[in-house]
């Protein structure tokens, strides 16, 4: 089981691969799997934003469940399967089968159809957790489920699930700040983005979901080998280089992008990811081949290491 101890790092959130007319593609999803494992990644997640947790059907959440599960298993890598849905019945049979095929966790984000009440809270992600057994419980925290976590709710989470591991806090969350990552810190494990690597890690973010280390496994690793040293002054110096790079796709807003248009985008550019991968679900529009030359040229001119896999 997944402790304190072993879920840190950043974990590679993978988009999930489509065919032409719109289907699971599992023979090229498999094979970015294992290619994040064998870069050693410190473990693979799906089923959050990046891997449309939101537009997939149940028995494309169990394919893609069961293909990371597997793929990883066979690598020694461990994997955490994101069961996030409108309801609790729907988390819950997903964390079900998570465990009925030996994931490492879960991660699931409050329903975010309808605001969830503080009351409703702990027993939501107690029920879920109780479906998926042992396995430890990563909270997807984000402002698009209507409701921001206090600390102190986080606590009682905590203890009603004592799975309760780590806490993706995403901008405008507790623990995206200094005070609220260093609260929570105390009793549980925090993930961020890379850009807060530097901010943050020295109030006690310890990994992140992250969409980087698979745009390119040796630039990210080598920044979180500096963040595992506390060597904060390097690791400034290396987020700042990666920062022109946010500021590049920024200029992008414009197209409608969403979470998973910009990180296959990021990939596919970089060479990471096959070409097939730049396709999202609709409708929400996919990056263009004009952008991944665009994002190409960029890299060389500006951060030519994210082309040296």
């Amino acid at each position: 089981m997944l402790t304190r101890a072993t879920m840190t790092g950043p974990w590679a959130g993978l988009p999930v691969a489509w065919t032409a007319d719109d289907r699971f593609d599992e023979k090229t999803y498999r094979a970015v799997v294992a290619r994040c494992c064998e870069a050693d990644v410190p473990g693979v997640y799906t089923g959050g934003t990046t891997g449309e947790f939101y537009a997939m059907e149940l028995d494309e959440f169990e394919a893609v469940a069961r293909a990371t599960v597997e793929e990883t298993k066979a690598r020694g890598k461990p994997a955490m399967i994101g069961c996030s849905s409108t309801y609790t019945l729907g988390a819950a049979r997903r964390a079900a089968f998570a465990a009925e095929l030996g994931a490492d966790a879960i991660q699931v984000a409050l329903p975010f159809w309808l605001e969830v009440r503080d009351e409703d809270v702990v027993p939501f992600f107690k029920e879920v957790s109780a479906a998926a057994g042992d396995l430890a419980l990563s909270i997807y925290e984000t402002t698009r489920a209507k409701k921001v976590l206090t600390v102190e709710q986080h606590q009682a989470i905590q203890e009603a699930v004592p799975q309760y591991t780590m806490v993706k806090a995403n901008e405008g969350t507790v623990g995206a700040t200094p005070e609220g990552c260093a609260a929570l810190s105390q009793f549980v494990n925090v993930f961020v983005a890379e850009p807060s690597w530097a901010t943050l890690g020295p109030h006690g973010a310890i990994g992140g979901c992250s969409s980087v280390v698979y745009w390119n496994p040796r630039v990210l690793l080598a920044l979180w080998r500096e963040v595992e040293r506390k060597n904060w002054v390097r690791v400034e110096e290396l987020t700042e280089r990666l920062r022109t790079m946010y500021e590049f796709l920024f200029r992008l807003d414009s197209k409608g992008y969403t979470d998973t248009s910009y990180d296959r985008l990021g990939a596919v550019a970089g060479g990471f990811l096959e070409t097939s991968l730049l396709r999202s679900r609709g409708p929400y529009p996919s990056a263009t081949a004009k952008d991944v030359e665009a994002m190409r040229a960029f890299y060389r001119e500006k951060l030519p290491e994210m082309l040296e896999l």
